[in-house]
């Protein structure tokens, strides 16, 4: 993998602003569920809304803006009274939820071990 050289000052390169501002876009927990819920074919808001659980309306519409504005979520709205609106991953979208699935992967096969690492560190620091 070709990664960036560092600038000579952290922070300071275009390229290091640019991937900064992705990763905190797409490791915002409401984008990773986002994508997920999308993974199977198209979803209403609604639907969308009821899927993940717990998101607000207004998030829900920010996250679903900012992903479509980076190309990951197409939305397609249907002439209907009222309207009909329907998102879904776009190629790049799904391009991006193959190592989401595979952090989530990763996640749900060594959550034992954190919870038992995050109890361990609880209990050194209640000493």
């Amino acid at each position: 993998m070709d990664l960036p050289t560092p600038p000579p000052q952290p922070g300071t390169s275009m390229d290091c602003r640019s991937i900064s501002q992705m990763l905190g876009r797409i490791g915002d927990k409401w984008t990773i569920m986002t994508i997920t819920m999308l993974l199977d074919g198209p979803r209403r808001f609604n639907e969308l809304r009821r899927l993940i659980g717990g998101i607000s309306q207004q998030m829900l519409t920010r996250t679903l803006r900012a992903l479509e504005n980076d190309g990951l979520v197409s939305r397609k709205v249907y002439p209907t009274i009222p309207p009909q609106v329907e998102y879904s991953l776009t190629t790049l979208g799904r391009s991006l939820a193959e190592p989401l699935t595979q952090l989530t992967r990763w996640v749900l096969s060594n959550m034992n071990e954190i919870e038992r690492n995050r109890l361990e560190a609880t209990t050194d620091t209640d000493r």
